[in-house]
């Protein structure tokens, strides 16, 4: 088995002899390809609906998996603390995976590992992990299928992030991705506010400005960027 891009950054992360748990695992293919490569010692593959647990178990048996513990489950809802000790969410909305956080809080008591992946939204999921206990150890992009997805390390902590960090990343100052990852994340808000100008209604006007601010914050990010790896062009 081969993984994707992205699902193989979150393996070469997960430490030698982990229990984790995979929520919203579909396929099950990232806790299948830990179990096959004798990584993980215990894992749990959970999802929301019966359908993609259906596909997962399919998948332990095409690859002859054990110590897999398939299950049917919202978030986090049916996992204990005791069970596991790294947490994976992968393939989400940013907003998904803090509704998932929120209701599990004993991932922020010290005895977890996080690692998350979402799909979208970044800065809403950075800014909950500043404001909820959390604090991200390492983070890093990754390009699959034309698409550039940031990963992260989390675990329990105190952590004040900038504007800048919040959209433009909290740990990829030397990600050889960086400057691309702000450059896009900046010509999606440039659309954002080229679209709010049209509008002469006083709240889209001040959201706006507040982009702008965003922006102006990432021009910021990125001479940081370009500073760090010597870029001067």
């Amino acid at each position: 088995m081969e993984l994707t891009p992205r699902l193989q950054r979150i393996a070469d992360w997960i430490r030698p002899g982990a229990r984790i748990a995979d929520v919203g695992t579909d396929h099950a293919y990232l806790p299948v390809w830990l179990r096959q490569q004798d990584r993980v010692s215990f894992a749990i593959a959970s999802d929301l609906r019966k359908g993609p647990l259906e596909h997962a178990k399919e998948t332990g048996r095409i690859y002859g998996i054990d110590r897999i513990d398939f299950r049917l489950c919202d978030g986090l809802a049916g996992i204990s603390p005791e069970e596991v000790d790294t947490v994976v969410i992968a393939g989400m909305g940013s907003e998904t995976i803090c509704s998932i956080l929120a209701a599990a809080p004993w991932t922020a008591n010290g005895n977890h590992t996080l690692l998350l992946e979402p799909q979208s939204h970044t800065d809403r999921l950075r800014l909950f992990l500043s404001q909820n206990g959390y604090r991200i150890i390492r983070e890093c992009l990754v390009y699959d299928r034309g698409t550039i997805y940031p990963v992260m390390e989390v675990t329990a902590g105190n952590e004040a992030l900038t504007l800048g960090q919040l959209w433009g990343g909290a740990k990829l100052l030397h990600d050889p991705l960086g400057d691309r990852y702000i450059i896009e994340t900046m010509i999606r808000l440039q659309g954002a506010v080229a679209g709010l100008n049209r509008s002469t209604k006083e709240k889209d006007q001040q959201r706006a400005e507040e982009l702008r601010d965003i922006l102006t914050a990432l021009l910021q990010m990125r001479e940081e960027w370009r500073h760090a790896n010597c870029q001067t062009n």
